[in-house]
């Protein structure tokens, strides 16, 4: 492997995308599969109240092997490695996760292999497959990142044929209420219960009788769940220390009795629209407890979510002129250092994010200097969240930047964005049990191909 630093005269210049680019990866050594499990299971899996249950296991001889699991939230990893230990693996993670100071080290202790999300990236499927290929096990989720809204996403085009060209078998880890510990809104601690189980998803020879297209299907299948229809149904009170509600308005923008999109405002326990009043209180069961007998309040944030997809999936079909832009400040990653302070990126800029049938645009400056592009949504079909709904980011011409919006408007982009990309192109598609919501709708290269043409606008 080609050091990470190179001679720049006197002193030493840090290139971390070389760096990057040349590492070569193996399974992780037996010391640390015992130090990451011993520091795991006794200072940080504790606090999420953990429960396990086997009803397969990896063979005593290990990989090869792949583990997949429903991503929910940022300590998945813990889980997983409960779940594979003693044997040594390696999991993928965000790309630009490795640009950050207090994860360098244990990356490359444990090993763990970059992937950029939403992204054709050879680099990262190289090391998987180097990986498999000397016996190891490699575990990641097809989703591509943790759940925004505690329901699951549908997995990222090509999950399937990926899988299936491995030829090895694939373990399913099902997580169960890790989003409510931590949710993307607000990421302090909610103790309750969490609980994780593995088994066997597919063995090679059933990955050889399937399509692509029939893997991703199971995948979403098994992956399929409501982290808040979960705790309802169990009765599990949670530890939310009077805060249920902070930030909860980045994803319940919309008022689902006025109808006035922004205008909710959430904080501590309570959520309450600026305009006519409409609210509620979360309380320790993640149940609503509408202000009064007038309020319109859905069952749970995810069902609230649910109404405002359909409510753009309605206006954007509506308007062929409809457009969302949002003054906003540009993050990108450093080349020569790592980020400091948890940061997930530095500012290095800003502009306009504009989103219409054309695509996404940005209008602004970079490093003092005029700068901007346009994507289409034949590559573009969801805006990536890293951390927290406060933000999102782009791969632009293999370049990961993140863009900090003025107002708390993530959640509202988000959504246009995927439901544009499935207007227009439809790569992306939504599960077959939310079918109702584009009943008589136009679907981008379904409709396309229907009407013996392109209904999509695009070039």
């Amino acid at each position: 492997m080609e050091s990470e630093e190179k001679k720049d005269g006197n002193r030493r210049v840090l290139n971390i995308r070389e760096e990057l680019a040349a590492r070569k990866y193996r399974s992780p050594g037996k010391f640390v599969s015992f130090l990451y499990n011993i520091i795991g299971s006794t200072v940080l899996l504790p606090q999420y109240a953990p429960h396990f249950r086997f009803d397969d296991r990896l063979p005593p001889e290990g990989g090869p092997a792949i583990v997949v699991w429903n991503h929910l939230s940022r300590v998945d990893h813990l889980y997983t490695m409960k779940a594979v230990y003693p044997h040594s693996y390696n999991m993928v993670a965000g790309y630009s996760e490795f640009f950050r100071s207090h994860l360098h080290t244990v990356f490359k202790l444990n090993q763990i292999m970059p992937k950029k999300i939403y992204e054709q990236d050879i680099a990262g499927i190289r090391a998987m497959y180097s990986i498999l290929k000397n016996g190891g096990i490699v575990t990641f989720s097809p989703e591509g990142m943790s759940s925004i809204y505690g329901t699951n996403q549908p997995v990222v085009p090509g999950s399937g044929r990926f899988i299936q060209f491995f030829h090895v078998p694939v373990y399913c880890l099902e997580m169960r209420g890790q989003y409510l510990t931590s949710t993307k809104q607000f990421l302090k601690i909610r103790k309750g219960r969490t609980e994780a189980r593995l088994y066997k998803l597919f063995t090679p020879e059933q990955l050889e009788s399937m399509t692509p297209d029939e893997i991703d299907a199971k995948l979403n299948e098994a992956f399929r769940h409501d982290e808040f229809e979960w705790t309802k149904e169990r009765g599990i009170k949670w530890r939310m220390h009077g805060q249920s509600c902070e930030r909860l308005d980045e994803i319940c923008y919309r008022c689902p009795r006025c109808g006035t999109d922004l205008s909710m405002k959430a904080g501590g326990d309570r959520i309450q629209c600026a305009v006519c009043g409409n609210g509620a209180v979360l309380n320790d069961y993640y149940a609503f407890e509408p202000f009064d007998g007038s309020c319109v309040i859905p069952e749970s944030p995810s069902k609230w979510v649910e109404l405002e997809r359909a409510d753009i999936i309605r206006a954007i079909r509506e308007d062929p002129d409809y457009s969302f832009s949002e003054h906003v400040k540009l993050g990108c990653l450093p080349n020569d250092h790592y980020i400091k302070k948890k940061a997930t990126s530095e500012l290095c800029g800003e502009g306009v994010f504009t989103l219409d049938h054309s695509g996404a645009h940005f209008s602004g400056t970079k490093d003092g200097r005029p700068w901007s592009f346009d994507l289409g949504y034949n590559v573009l079909y969801s805006l990536v969240i890293m951390t927290t709904t406060a933000k999102f980011a782009l791969f632009v011409g293999g370049e990961f930047y993140e863009f900090m919006p003025d107002r708390r408007t993530v959640g509202k982009m988000l959504l246009i964005t995927e439901e544009m990309h499935r207007l227009h192109v439809n790569l992306w598609k939504n599960f077959p049990w939310n079918d109702g919501l584009y009943e008589g709708m136009a679907l981008g290269i379904d409709a396309a191909e229907d009407a013996g043409g392109d209904v999509s606008g695009n070039a």
